[in-house]
């Protein structure tokens, strides 16, 4: 058994990464459901939460807290992208993550003495989260065979879903039962646990793991360059910005993260406002959509990595066109699809937050082969676009919605979103390759080179 586990350690290894990422993620989430649980009406009425004082936020204080966590991301993917291309993941993810866990721990009582002391605490949990991002593209990097990134890319990447699955209904039960309180301390505590385990077993270089036998370090070479093998705190990142099957894989991600933020965020108020749902009746269905997106991803991945009778350009070619064309007609037809009509555009919406389940076979995979030793900068840049798309998905709600229950309103924001998404499609197919960029063979001595001789 032992022998075993030396021979797929790969397998543990992105395992406490993913849990690591869902941590993180978690902490600075779980706070949208725990604003209920602070109200005073539900102080009144479950008696775990009377052991806990009440707060009231106004609607303008909570998009505060909410929004802090955004602009820390913002602000802190530079640097923390910068100490993971010299120092590797191991150290600046274990620091992000204390800090968040720490930060999670503070927030009770920051949230009872001082608004601003809460939204520093937000701030922080938002710097942390932006360690999420470098540390999936590095565990790619390092860890994953080629033959298997697309595995991997879906394992860490579920991160967001699963956490919106589990974190709700922890903090439900630990406000009932022991106060509100209780689920940031809970959250806090897993958060340092996991991520002991991490500094433990995680190696930026599997090469001098001291568990990880010589098969398992063949399985993970095999088929990489050596520019690959090697790694370097040296990254070109010039050649990297200007490359135009990169630029177009940012902009595929763009478009993605984008459209699913504005979907998912404003769902709800869609289908309340403008399609007459019952609240209940569409929060059920968007959970039965949700819960379809995970294993979709996970079985995705698995397909794209396994299945070798077809090419890996056709199967690039085939999932994007899924995940980024077919979601972009998605949207496009629920600003189509006329109010009275409520069955066909919720259908639109699930199949859309369907489809894009299906994206680390896509622009993902694609962006991981081609950077090869530099996806980390890819990987970075493509997770970044989830805070991006906040901002923006914002944007547009605030530029095209003045009356929520004007159908006519909302349909333009749809339509612009769904052409985007199949632009961006349709560049990807002239793009799409397995093959690895001639930036990979750049390195700290070749450009040395390069300079000596010019």
């Amino acid at each position: 058994m032992w022998t075993w586990w030396r021979n797929s350690f790969r397998y543990l290894v992105v395992t406490i990464g993913f849990f690591c990422l869902l941590s993180v993620n978690s902490n600075h989430t779980i706070i949208n459901f725990t604003f209920i649980c602070m109200s005073s009406d539900y102080s009144k009425n479950y008696s775990g939460s009377g052991k806990s004082p009440p707060i009231d936020y106004t609607p303008t204080e909570k998009s505060a807290v909410i929004w802090a966590v955004p602009l820390g991301t913002l602000l802190g993917s530079i640097p923390i992208n910068y100490f993971y291309t010299q120092y590797g993941a191991k150290w600046p993810f274990l620091v992000a993550g204390v800090v968040s866990a720490l930060a999670t721990a503070m927030i009770p009582a920051a949230a009872v003495f001082n608004l601003g002391a809460l939204m520093m605490l937000r701030f922080t949990q938002g710097l942390a989260f932006s360690g999420n991002f470098g540390a999936i593209g590095l565990i790619c990097v390092r860890w994953a065979a080629l033959t298997e990134m697309s595995i991997f890319l879906s394992v860490l990447t579920s991160f967001t879903p699963v956490s919106a699955v589990i974190t709700n209904p922890v903090a439900a039960w630990m406000c009932k039962t022991y106060g509100w309180p209780m689920a940031f301390y809970a959250h806090a505590m897993f958060g340092l646990i996991i991520f002991l385990l991490w500094v433990l077993l995680y190696a930026d270089n599997p090469q001098k793991h001291h568990i990880i036998t010589k098969k398992e370090l063949a399985c993970i070479r095999k088929g990489k360059t050596k520019e690959h093998v090697e790694g370097d705190t040296f990254v070109p990142y010039k050649d990297i910005i200007l490359d135009r099957v990169v630029l177009i894989i940012w902009l595929n991600a763009f478009c993605c993260m984008t459209a699913l933020t504005f979907v998912l965020t404003y769902a709800p108020l869609y289908f309340r406002k403008v399609l007459k749902y019952d609240v209940g009746v569409a929060g059920t269905l968007s959970s039965v959509a949700s819960s379809i997106h995970l294993p979709l991803k996970l079985v995705s991945g698995i397909i794209s990595d396994r299945l070798n009778i077809i090419s890996e350009r056709y199967k690039m070619w085939f999932f994007n066109t899924i995940s980024i064309g077919v979601a972009g007609l998605c949207i496009l037809l629920i600003g189509v699809f006329p109010p009275d009509w409520p069955t066909a555009g919720f259908a639109m919406f699930a199949l859309d937050n369907t489809v894009m389940a299906l994206t680390a076979g896509a622009f993902y995979k694609c962006g991981t082969l081609y950077a090869r030793q530099y996806s980390h900068v890819l990987v970075t840049v493509i997770q970044f676009m989830k805070c991006v798309g906040m901002f923006v998905a914002a944007g547009l709600f605030w530029l095209f919605v003045e009356d929520e229950s004007n159908y006519n309103e909302w349909r333009y924001a749809y339509w612009l979103q769904g052409t985007f998404l199949i632009i961006a499609n349709v560049l990807f197919y002239a793009v799409a390759t397995d093959q690895p960029a001639a930036f990979t063979l750049i390195t700290r001595a070749t450009r040395k080179d390069e300079s000596t001789q010019g």
